[in-house]
């Protein structure tokens, strides 16, 4: 095929996997005020979403107060029945192989994604009464645009790209795709050529991390022109309390709220695992020789929500009242809400700890679960959840990832179906956890962003969001990750999003796409290898080649022998036009930071300025990673840099 004229690139096809009421509140948007307001939320701009399809008829995507879609749509809209597309939802089409089905949804993926990201206001949605309120997505008047590229056996990688180049002629101004799965070199990721080709055309792409966390180098979609979103708590839980016969009470959290399960009777209390290790996962069969006939049953938590599912469900056959769900403690103590079959919640590690001990001490453990509904205002959030991917990244260790963290733990979404078939309730929303929610989150933002700045490059939108981005909680303390412990650098990024700030952040730094090349060749690259990923004759011997901590790039990632480095950084002055900055370095244990000029002084607005940072190690640490940062502050912003270093 090769000697064939037109002939490009061949490659294995990769199968890729798929990865709210009060977050828009919980990111300070709010309704005829603010931001949400100056950006228009989001009126005009195209979201196109790569996923399982959609399901047009959730009120989610009601075309009221819509405008029509832009002049420049050329998209299409492939669904036959009664109920299509309208003002919101203005394209649809299905990418599978193999497929001439309309691109209905399929597993309810592309349902809540979408919803996220863009949804139109829906009053008193809700899951079973809890998280009540208006919903609506980030950029609520954006425009929606699918592109069905997964079925039930995932997500071609060959139907990812052949997607992706759609969307760009159809016209869309930003990529969401909560999908990936693998690391690879991006000369071989699909979504990472994909991507560049959009960027190329001025189109924003975000991704999700990836849900294989907590350990270390887990992510996907690691190209330093992708928007890589890892998975953080926010302010709401749907509470239910563990109870113990000696007093003691655990907070869990639980979509499903019954009424009618008793709240002031203790039940007898027992944890099938301190005799067998698959009853103690309360896996399917494992219940049949345990007596647990009206009581209380601890299980713990393993596998996705069909392994969860199971559990409940052989509780409930082998006569079990109730369930408590335990976290693995590689899971930590943050937990999740789940619609389950029979009252139960899911705590943390720590409790579920202090649980079996108290089993363990008497010989009539007893338990009640107390369900106490929907609370808002847990001062620990943001805080990031165990499942989000983790870096460094493997595909360029030189470039912080994830880029940054949003709210993806239990979040109202539109669903397109019977949220579990098990527990024969239909649902219009459903309360679900994943990068794959994160992501549209911060597609959301920088939809409101393109509206607000429509000259902003890709990279500035990024920049922006990044450099703006929050290192505390809603106590003010660090960030914790799901020990409890101060989430690091691989685990946040630059940190948690914020709206807000990102609007008006001061300072960018920009990346044109011939930068991504000179980026490249610095990889070590062959021409043949940059020409997959740009999709144009690459040739190194041409370009000036930068080694990657050099790419501009609003982080910094360094890999420090004994050799001094020196790297540039180029920022623009989207601020007041008259403005002074003074740089501010946070001391990094092991390592010594120099940047020159100290002080950057802007006399107009587009001014750039070019500054100079060295690192050298100070001795005595070698074999471990230190964090972080730069930042430039002047009389009305920070603009900050998360700086890792791995001293060697």
């Amino acid at each position: 095929m090769e000697k064939k004229d037109g002939f490009v690139s061949a490659r294995v096809e990769k199968i890729l996997a798929l990865h709210t009421t009060h977050t828009p509140n919980f990111l300070g948007l709010y309704q005829n005020m603010g931001f949400w307001q100056e950006s228009n939320y989001g009126k005009g701009v195209i979201i196109g979403l790569l996923d399982t399809g959609i399901n047009p008829g959730h009120p989610s995507f009601s075309d009221d107060n819509m405008p029509p879609p832009p002049k420049k749509w050329k998209g299409k809209c492939e669904f036959t029945g009664n109920i299509t597309c309208n003002k919101k939802l203005i394209g649809a089409r299905n990418f599978v192989s193999g497929s001439t089905d309309p691109p209905y949804e399929e597993g309810g993926h592309g349902t809540l994604t979408s919803s996220v990201a863009a949804g139109n206001f829906v009053d008193d949605a809700n899951v079973f009464g809890n998280a009540n309120g208006t919903a609506a997505g980030i950029a609520p008047l954006a425009h929606i645009a699918m592109y069905k590229v997964c079925s039930n056996v995932g997500c071609s990688d060959v139907d990812t790209l052949a997607a992706i180049d759609a969307a760009i002629d159809d016209g869309v101004d930003l990529l969401s795709l909560s999908i990936g799965g693998y690391n690879a070199p991006f000369y071989d990721d699909g979504m990472a050529i994909g991507a560049f080709a959009a960027i190329q055309k001025g189109i924003f792409m975000s991704a999700s991390a990836g849900n294989d966390g907590p350990l270390s180098a887990t992510l996907s979609n690691e190209a330093p022109w992708i928007l890589t979103v890892g998975a953080s708590t926010h302010d709401r839980k749907i509470v239910a309390t563990a109870v113990l016969g000696n007093g003691q009470e655990y907070n869990g959290e639980s979509v499903l709220q019954p009424t009618g399960f008793p709240h002031d009777i203790l039940f007898p209390l027992v944890y099938p695992g301190l005799l067998d290790q698959k009853a103690a996962l309360c896996s399917s069969g494992s219940l049949n020789s345990t007596d647990v006939k009206g009581k209380v049953v601890v299980c713990d938590k393993s596998g996705g929500s069909t392994a969860r599912l199971e559990k409940g469900q052989t509780v409930k056959d082998a006569g079990g009242v109730a369930m408590i769900l335990i976290n693995l403690e590689i899971d930590g103590d943050g937990t999740l809400a789940y619609v389950d079959v029979l009252p139960t919640t899911n705590v943390g590690y720590n409790a579920g700890e202090m649980i079996k001990a108290y089993i363990n001490s008497t010989s009539t453990p007893l338990a009640r679960i107390l369900f106490k509904g929907t609370k808002i205002g847990f001062k620990s959030a943001p805080s990031v959840i165990s499942f989000s991917s983790r870096g460094p990244s493997l595909a360029s260790p030189g470039i912080v990832k994830p880029d940054i963290i949003g709210p993806g733990v239990n979040i109202l979404a539109a669903t397109h179906v019977s949220v579990e078939n098990k527990t024969g309730t239909d649902l219009t929303f459903n309360i679900v956890s994943g990068t794959s929610i994160s992501c549209p989150h911060l597609s959301g933002i920088a939809a409101l962003l393109k509206s607000a700045h429509p000259d902003w490059s890709p990279a500035a939108i990024k920049s922006a969001m990044m450099t703006t981005a929050d290192q505390s909680n809603l106590e003010g303390q660090p960030i914790l990750d799901h020990r409890n412990q101060p989430a690091d650098v691989f685990a946040t990024g630059s940190g948690h999003i914020n709206p807000l700030k990102a609007c008006n952040p001061g300072l960018i730094y920009d990346i044109q796409p011939h930068n991504y090349i000179q980026y490249l060749c610095g990889l070590g690259y062959t021409d043949k290898e940059i020409g997959l990923v740009v999709q144009q004759t690459g040739n190194c011997s041409l370009q000036v080649s930068i080694p990657e901590a050099e790419l501009n790039y609003p982080s910094f990632s360094i890999i420090l022998g004994p050799q001094t480095q020196n790297y540039t950084r180029t920022v623009t002055n989207v601020g007041d036009a008259s403005s002074t900055y003074v740089v501010n370095i946070t001391r990094i244990q092991g390592v010594y930071i120099v940047v020159e000029p100290t002080t950057l002084v802007f006399t107009k607005v587009n001014q750039q300025a070019t500054y100079s940072v060295s690192f050298s190690q100070t001795g005595g640490i070698t074999g471990r990673s230190v964090q972080g940062a730069i930042s430039w502050i002047s009389n009305k912003y920070v603009v900050r840099s998360p700086v890792s270093v791995k001293l060697e």
